[in-house]
């Protein structure tokens, strides 16, 4: 087993930092959402090694963290994995600004990117944007909702 207690993001590796770490060699611990923003559990990693995570609490984990154990020594990479989602598409512009709008007024995990907005499966907001004439689509992939404003990122 593994004990990983450090998070080293993409933002926090340096230059030199990022040319020691060998990814290929890393393990992957491939994670839905809900479990990126687990702090202390255990995992099985895609290799079928177990990891022991004990971060500092709050941590939210994003597709290409490093993983690291107490003397910096990097463990494992995150892997967003693919889990059940909805997908929701617009014509125009403004449908899509006002469906962000409304779906972010209801306070839930929402990934935001320039052509789609992708939610956890959800009959009552599927029906709403439909409503506002938006496409929506049921699928299986990574799902990389935003931290949220008022969440306090820790680089290591």
């Amino acid at each position: 087993m593994h004990i990983v207690t450090k998070r080293l993001s993409k933002a926090s590796l340096a230059t030199e930092t990022e040319k020691l770490v060998d990814r290929d060699s890393l393990l992957k611990l491939a994670l839905i959402a809900e479990d990126r923003t687990r702090s202390r559990h255990r995992f099985m990693t895609v290799e079928g090694e177990e990891i022991n995570l004990q971060l500092q609490r709050g941590t939210v984990l994003r597709e290409g963290d490093i993983l690291a154990d107490e003397h910096d020594r990097a463990i494992a990479i995150i892997v967003a994995k693919p889990e059940p989602v909805v997908t929701v598409t617009a014509k125009h512009p403004l449908e899509f600004l006002r469906a962000a709008y409304h779906l972010g007024n209801r306070h839930i995990s929402l990934e935001i990117t320039e052509t789609y907005l992708r939610l956890s499966p959800d009959s009552v907001l599927e029906d709403m944007v439909l409503q506002m004439g938006l496409t929506v689509t049921h699928e299986t992939q990574p799902f990389q909702p935003e931290s949220g404003a008022y969440h306090h990122h820790h680089d290591h």
